[in-house]
């Protein structure tokens, strides 16, 4: 009997052909930097890294800049990163659409894929930075008047539709220090004229992640002009009591310096890995986006180069369909899915006759082989069922149990650009259920080629805690198991800690805590990661040509982006940022370490070990063998005649390397005899 989920189970040469390639349409990444050159971002002070060296708002703000550049042209090869500057007067030379953009505005680097020469440019334009202070103000002379926002908000939108793909993801980066940047009898318009452009982005596709620096000297407040424009997060679009107005992630920089981690942290982009429907009833339907909360980090395959001699060109793999008997390639669009089982009848061209000419069926005569078309699998898998999300009914919160979580759950948000009013509905449907303490069932498809499952969404409410952390509200999707998926597991009962043990536990656990109670997984990279993109490589373009690299760690990634810009990598300035600092650990819970430490060994259950029961499990055989005994073989010329387990074990015994076949162990114990 073939194993459970075979019928769902597809050769991976097949796969291309049934893989849905919607989810991967947008994961190309566009990042456009959009960055103030007014004369507060231009003025002058120490450099707080180096001695007598003056540096600027502009110099730090384009520093940040280069090195996400400098990591994206390793991890994500085929991403594309534009930096705009605006409140300059400095106009663009090179035509096109760049030459096109608003008045006060200039397109340093236009939007494309990254390369060494782009990100040379920025880091020559630094080290003249630092060399003569005044280089920035020089290369891009402040305007005397501020450029209206609006005007920027449109600069970018034009730049953005004629530079950057369709299916890509797409951000704004807005760096400023100026928390009014229209003070004046026309504020109102200027603001209102901002926020119609700021819409017109949003409406296609274009996020726009705020940067605020603020300073002692100049402090920046998001309500004299941003709380006004920027569009909010909150799904309550009726609230009129308080502040209405939830900034999209912006951030208040305490200290410059901070820029680059804080860009760290939202350069990752959220993409969503669904957008489907979401079916309420009979005639109403609303837009929702499905987002991974948890994501497994895979490896990819390694790839084929072709040495032409001046170059290396990728080896791309093809997958090419033959014919059994005749040996000939046929076309795969005539390729048809049948059982693995069973024999192929000799001529099945006389089998037309009986076929039932009825739709959506078709009669197999006995003794032949039943084929599917990619339609029709496609249609076993997903019962036939569209793509989207179904509500079934409602259920008290209660009834949702832990052992209902058996994988990661998604979380649902609404999309406002699939069907207008869905924000609306969205948000009322939440706050009802909220209110009255349901969840609901709902059938859902999250994709054209996946299978269907029973889920609860469990509704969440929008919260802020005290360190500024903020859970976004929205439906969590909890896939529900099947009756297979569902095991009886014993319930054993384990040794208690005593008190002082467990006072002492909660010592160490309080001194350890993380500070502000919350722990950003997006500012801390994965040593090990692995970022694959289309063909799982790193690509980077130099004087000498087109080098692939597959990426292995964070620490090769450090040794390629030296080699990649010519610089010299030292390896003692490489840092993980997920190791853990032993040294402030120790210092700040030291003594708790030590209490807990003693506490254990002075509990007298600390030593009870308890072994799972070992019924119906073989016992190992005994393959000790004495020195003298395996000796006597050796000297006989009998040392086949020992198992491979008691060569291994007389070797390792000896410290010598156990690998290989039989007649490598024999060969190493007679060398370690003739030499003692």
């Amino acid at each position: 009997m073939s194993a459970y989920g075979d019928w769902n189970k597809i050769d991976e040469e097949d796969d291309e052909e049934l893989q849905d390639t919607s989810m991967f349409e947008g994961k190309r990444d566009v990042i456009l930097f959009c960055i103030d050159c007014s004369e507060s971002m231009l003025q002058l002070y120490d450099d707080p890294k180096y001695e007598d060296v003056k540096t600027c708002h502009l110099f730090a703000a384009l520093e940040a800049a280069m090195q996400i550049e400098k990591k994206k042209i390793i991890v994500g090869p085929n991403d594309s990163v534009g930096i705009m500057l605006f409140n300059t007067t400095r106009k663009s030379e090179n035509g096109g659409y760049a030459s096109e953009i608003k008045q006060g505005t200039y397109l340093f680097q236009s939007i494309s894929l990254l390369s060494a020469p782009k990100v040379q440019e920025i880091i020559q334009l630094l080290d003249d930075a630092r060399e003569n202070p005044e280089e920035l103000r020089n290369q891009f002379p402040p305007t005397e008047k501020r450029t209206p926002m609006g005007d920027v908000f449109t600069s970018c939108n034009w730049i953005l539709r004629d530079g950057a793909p369709k299916t890509a993801t797409k951000r704004i980066f807005l760096i400023t220090d100026e928390d009014s940047p229209h003070a004046g009898p026309a504020s109102k318009q200027l603001v209102t004229s901002a926020r119609t452009t700021l819409l017109d982005l949003t409406q296609a596709g274009v996020n726009v992640e705020p940067f605020f620096i603020s300073t002692p000297e100049k402090p920046f407040d998001v309500s004299k002009f941003y709380s006004s424009v920027l569009l909010p997060t909150n799904l309550d679009e009726d609230d009129t009591d308080g502040d209405s107005t939830i900034l999209p992630e912006s951030i208040s920089i305490s200290k410059i310096e901070d820029l680059l981690a804080q860009m760290r942290f939202h350069e990752v982009p959220k993409r969503a890995l669904f957008s489907a429907p979401f079916k309420l009833g009979d005639g109403l339907t609303i837009g929702v986006k499905g987002y991974g909360l948890v994501t497994e980090q895979k490896k990819g395959s390694y790839l084929y180069f072709v040495d032409l001699g001046d170059r290396m060109e990728v080896a791309k793999s093809k997958t090419v369909y033959v014919d059994q008997d005749r040996e000939e390639e046929v076309d795969r669009n005539k390729i048809v899915y049948g059982a693995s089982g069973g024999a192929a009848p000799a001529n099945i061209e006389d089998d037309g006759g009986d076929a039932d000419d009825s739709v959506g069926s078709r009669k197999v005569k006995a003794g032949h082989r039943p084929f599917y078309t990619p339609d029709e699998i496609r249609s076993f898998r997903t019962m036939g069922l569209e793509t989207g999300v179904k509500l079934l009914g409602f259920k008290d919160k209660n009834e949702l149990n832990f052992e209902d979580n058996i994988k990661h759950s998604y979380f649902l948000y609404p999309d406002e650009m699939a069907y207008s009013g869905s924000k609306r509905t969205f948000n009322a449907l939440l706050k009802s259920m909220v209110k009255k303490e349901k969840i609901a069932l709902a059938l859902a498809l999250t994709r054209r080629n996946a299978s269907p499952i029973f889920c609860y969404l469990l509704p969440q409410e929008e919260k802020v805690d005290e360190s500024g952390w903020t859970e976004p509200p929205g439906f969590h999707i909890i896939p529900l198991p099947f009756a297979d998926d569902m095991r009886a597991a014993p319930i054993e009962e384990g040794h208690r800690a005593s008190k002082s043990v467990v006072e002492a536990a909660k010592s160490l656990v309080t001194k350890l805590t993380i500070k502000n109670g919350t722990y950003p997984p997006d500012s801390y990279p994965n040593p090990g990661r692995k970022y694959f993109q289309s063909f799982a490589t790193c690509t980077i373009f130099t004087d000498l040509g087109r080098f692939g690299w597959v990426l292995a760690l964070a620490y090769h990634n450090a040794q390629l982006e030296a080699a990649a810009f010519r610089e010299e990598y030292d390896p003692d300035t490489f840092e993980d940022l997920t190791e853990p600092n032993s040294k402030a650990i120790h210092r700040k819970a030291g003594e708790a370490m030590k209490s807990w430490k003693e506490a254990v060994e002075n509990d007298n259950t600390s030593s009870i070990v308890d072994t799972p029961a070992t019924t119906g499990s073989k016992r190992k055989a005994d393959v000790s063998v004495n020195e003298a005994e395996i000796r006597s073989h050796w000297e006989g010329g009998t040392l086949a005649k020992l198992k491979v387990d008691q060569l291994k074990e007389f070797l390792k015994s000896k410290s010598q390397p156990v690998s290989g076949k039989k007649a490598d162990l024999m060969e190493r114990v007679g060398q370690w005899f003739e030499t003692h």
